[in-house]
């Protein structure tokens, strides 16, 4: 039996303007893969990317339902430590933003915040998070210049190496490759592979053939309702709904 990462219980989202985001979604998200949840814009999939990190309390909300069960605790309980939440369960958007600082002080921010004051730990995070991200090699040797002279292929992997300094256990990535490069693509698609024996990765792909090519697990999102979920290797190549098939052919979206 596959160890689950996350459990979601009957989730319920809806915006006070009346939009239905999520319709009473349930699933499990395996632990050490690459869950992939794909399908047309408006679908919920940043919305649930939003609420398993908690950045859905900042938004404008008529109702929020059901479970998040991270540890055998729901995460949308009142008194969830959401900074604490953010540190194990990090996010990487689909534009990168920098902070207006130095490249290592960008990696180096969130551990400082959270407490950290041992520059020799620091500094090991730094490195190990950037060689994760795949850029060490490309800017191990000027990291006191400012983050924003980094191409934007190389920002977007500065902010992945920001989530991974803190140590996270589920790593989620909203369209991390929508405006890369393919150089870029290949060494974010090769880090998720890579890194499934220590973290679970939650990922928006940005079109379908980065969805087939990536899901260990996979999960179609249509209009706030999860159409179907299956092992990767299945729902790409059999899926069960016409409506995931449409999509995955082309028909729509």
């Amino acid at each position: 039996m596959h160890e689950k990462a996350l459990n979601i219980h009957n989730l319920k989202v809806q915006y006070s303007d009346g939009l239905e985001s999520l319709r009473g979604i349930s699933l499990d998200v395996e632990a050490h893969a690459v869950n992939v949840f794909f399908g047309p814009a408006g679908g919920g999939k940043s919305t649930i990317l939003r609420t398993i990190n908690r950045l859905i309390d900042l938004d404008d909300l008529k109702q929020l339902e059901g479970e998040v069960i991270f540890h055998g605790k729901n995460i949308l309980d009142k008194d969830t430590d959401v900074t604490e939440l953010r540190r194990k369960i990090g996010i990487v958007f689909s534009r990168p933003i920098p902070l207006p600082l130095t490249i290592y002080q960008n990696v180096s921010f969130g551990l400082e915040v959270a407490g950290e004051k041992d520059t020799q730990v620091i500094h090991a995070n730094v490195e190990k998070a950037l060689q994760q991200a795949g850029l060490w090699e490309e800017v191990g040797d000027r990291l006191n210049a400012p983050a924003n002279e980094l191409s934007g292929g190389q920002q977007q992997r500065l902010c992945l190496a920001r989530v991974m300094a803190l140590e996270p256990e589920i790593v989620m990535l909203d369209e991390p490759t929508s405006a890369l490069d393919p150089v870029s693509t290949a060494k974010i698609e090769q880090f998720m592979l890579n890194g499934r024996e220590k973290y679970t990765f939650i990922l928006v792909p940005h079109n379908v053939s980065q969805a087939a090519r990536m899901a260990d697990t996979a999960a179609f999102f249509l209009q706030g309702e999860l159409v179907e979920y299956a092992e990767g290797k299945n729902i790409f190549v059999n899926p069960k709904d016409k409506r995931t098939q449409d999509y995955i052919e082309g028909r729509f979206g």
